[in-house]
């Protein structure tokens, strides 16, 4: 009735850009960008899969991805993303990291290709 029972804290890692790029080390990491299309054309982190979260098949399409991976996800600010890393844990999705600040704080070249 009060929520004494549940836990507040996510299921999923918020990673501050450091940590999250030395997650996307790890061998078989899978990094997914959940912005828009037009978002990722204009510029994305390099390896990056493009699977829009508020798009209608976002579920169908993050199914196709193996749950035992550890899976990076990140947006513009990190709010999209948030959600995005709670669908994937409650989809059962084993390790999911989100970054904090999406790509406005991320370090590094985004790319286009």
């Amino acid at each position: 009735m009060f929520g004494f029972n549940k836990s507040s804290a996510p299921a999923f890692q918020n990673l501050t850009p450091a940590q999250f790029a030395e997650g996307l080390r790890q061998p078989g990491a899978v990094l997914v960008d959940v912005r828009r299309p037009d978002e990722f054309a204009a510029g994305h982190l390099p390896g990056a899969v493009n699977i829009e979260v508020t798009a209608p098949d976002f579920g169908q399409r993050v199914a196709d991805l193996d749950k035992t991976k550890p899976t990076y996800v990140y947006c513009r600010s990190g709010a999209r993303s948030a959600n995005a890393a709670g669908q994937l844990t409650t989809a059962g999705f084993a390790q999911v990291s989100n970054l904090l600040g999406g790509v406005m704080d991320w370090p590094g070249q985004l790319t286009t290709k």
